[in-house]
C-alpha cells in the first residue's frame, strides 16, 4: 500500500468511518446479517412469545397454581422450549457474525486506518485533545471477557497506536442496527440526539456549558449533543485507548472540538463542579453495581448546583412484567454481559440518592426515539400530553437521572 499525503493536507485524508472500503461480497455478508438480526428479534421473538403464552405458562400454572413471578421462573420454564433454543442459538450465532462480518475489511485495511489516525491526531485543528494513560488498570469487567461478544472487547492493542478494534466496533454496530432502523431519518434519532432534545424541552432554562460522557467509546452518543446545545464544551472518557483514538479523529474530521481522555469513570482527575451535564449511553448494565455507586458519587462531585446527570440504559426490572424480563435478560446469559441483569434489578432512583442527589430531584421515564415521531408529537411529549412508544427496537429510550 502507498503511504498516505500526510504532511500538507488533510482534507487528503479518508473520513475515518469510510475505511476500509468493503468489497462487494462483504456488504452483501453484512446485509444478511441485519436481516438475520432483525428476523430474530421480531419474527422469532414474536414466536418465542407465542410459545411462552400458549405451552409453557400454562404447563408452569398447572404445575404450580400460579403464573411465573419473575424472570428467573420464566427462563426455567422456558429453558427446554424448541423456540427458546433456536432463538437463541440463532441469535448468538449472529452476534458473532455481526463482528466476523466486518473484520476482514478491518484487518486488510489496518494500516491505512492507523495511519489516518496517527496523522490527524498529529496535527489537531479544532481545539480538541486527546488524553491516554497507558498505565490505567483495565477494570476486571472490561478485561475479563469480550462484552457483547466482540473479539477484544473495547481495549485490546495489537499495534502502536492501534484502533482496530475502535474500527470493528464502529463498522459492526452499524450492521448490528441496520435491520432494525430500517427507515429512520438520517438527520435525526438515536439516543443522544433523543435524550438531548428531551432534556432541551423539559429545561428550557438549562443551558449546559460542559458535557461528560461517560464509557464514550466511538464518541457517537456524544457528538449530537453538540448540535442539541451549540456551544458547549465536551469531553468524553472510556477505559480503551482505541476507542479514544478513533473518536479524536472522527471529532477532528467533523471540525468539533473535542476533548478525549483515557480514565475510569469511577475516579477522575476533574475538578469538583466542573460540569453542568454527565450523560451516558448503554454503559451502565456492563459494569457490577459496586461501580455503578462510585460513578454516582463521582458524578455528584463532578456536577455543578443546578447540573443534571442524564443516564439511558435498559428499563429496571420493576418496570417490566416477568416475561420481558427474561427477554431482556438473554444477554446476561449468552453475550458476555453478566452485570446486566444485577444492574436492571437495583432501585435506580435508590442508588442516585445513594450518591448524595435528593430522592425528589431524581427520575426515570421512557422517551421516543425522535427518528420514529413526529417533531409535533416529540413535543408533545415532553409536555406531558402522549405517551412514549413500548420500549424495544429503538423506538424509545429508558433513560434516568438526578438534578443536583
Amino acid at each position: 500500500m502507498a503511504p498516505l499525503d500526510t504532511s500538507a493536507n488533510r482534507a487528503n485524508l479518508p473520513m475515518i468511518g469510510s475505511v476500509p472500503q468493503h468489497t462487494h461480497d462483504e456488504i452483501n455478508r453484512q446485509q444478511f446479517v441485519s436481516i438475520l438480526r432483525k428476523h430474530v428479534m421480531t419474527e422469532m421473538a414474536k414466536d418465542m412469545r407465542a410459545a411462552y403464552d400458549a405451552v409453557e405458562e400454562p404447563a408452569f400454572k398447572k404445575a404450580h397454581g400460579r403464573a411465573p413471578k419473575d424472570a428467573r421462573e420464566v427462563r426455567a420454564a422456558m429453558m427446554h422450549d424448541a423456540h427458546f433454543r433456536a432463538y437463541s442459538s440463532i441469535r448468538y450465532n449472529a452476534q458473532e457474525m455481526t463482528w466476523m462480518s466486518v473484520q476482514d475489511g478491518v484487518e486488510r485495511a489496518l494500516p491505512e486506518l492507523n495511519e489516518v489516525a496517527a496523522a490527524v491526531a498529529a496535527s489537531p485543528r479544532n481545539g480538541g485533545t486527546l488524553r491516554l494513560n497507558p498505565s490505567l488498570e483495565i477494570p476486571k469487567a472490561v478485561s475479563s471477557l469480550d462484552i457483547h461478544l466482540m473479539p477484544g472487547c473495547f481495549h485490546t492493542e495489537y499495534a502502536k497506536e492501534d484502533i482496530a478494534v475502535a474500527a470493528v466496533y464502529d463498522h459492526g454496530t452499524r450492521v448490528f442496527g441496520a435491520g432494525l432502523r430500517t427507515g429512520r431519518p438520517k438527520t435525526k434519532g438515536g439516543v443522544a440526539d433523543s435524550v438531548g432534545n428531551y432534556l432541551k424541552l423539559k429545561y428550557p432554562t438549562f443551558k449546559p456549558k460542559r458535557i461528560l460522557d461517560l464509557g464514550t467509546t466511538t464518541g457517537s452518543n456524544l457528538f449530537p449533543y453538540l448540535k442539541v446545545f451549540p456551544g458547549i464544551e465536551a469531553y468524553g472518557i472510556d477505559v480503551g485507548a482505541p476507542m479514544l483514538r478513533y473518536a479524536h479523529v472522527r471529532a477532528e474530521q467533523m471540525g468539533e472540538a473535542v476533548h478525549f481522555s483515557q480514565q475510569n469513570a469511577e475516579k477522575t482527575d476533574f475538578p469538583d463542579g466542573y460540569f453542568d451535564l454527565i450523560v451516558s449511553s448503554f454503559f451502565l448494565h456492563e459494569i457490577s453495581v459496586d461501580s455503578t455507586r462510585k460513578i454516582f458519587k463521582e458524578a455528584y462531585r463532578l456536577l455543578k448546583p443546578g447540573g443534571l446527570m442524564s443516564h439511558m440504559e435498559l428499563p429496571p426490572s420493576n418496570l417490566c412484567d416477568p416475561y420481558y424480563n427474561f427477554y431482556l435478560d438473554w444477554d446476561a446469559y449468552y453475550n458476555n454481559e453478566p452485570h446486566y441483569a444485577r444492574f436492571r434489578a437495583q432501585d435506580i432512583i435508590g442508588l442516585c440518592a445513594e450518591a448524595g442527589f435528593a430522592r425528589n430531584k431524581c427520575d426515570q421515564i421512557r422517551i421516543p426515539d425522535r427518528g420514529v415521531v413526529s417533531d409535533e408529537y416529540f413535543a408533545a411529549f415532553a409536555r406531558g400530553e402522549v405517551e412514549a412508544p413500548q420500549h424495544g427496537n429503538f423506538a424509545s429510550w429508558f433513560i434516568f437521572g438526578a438534578l443536583k
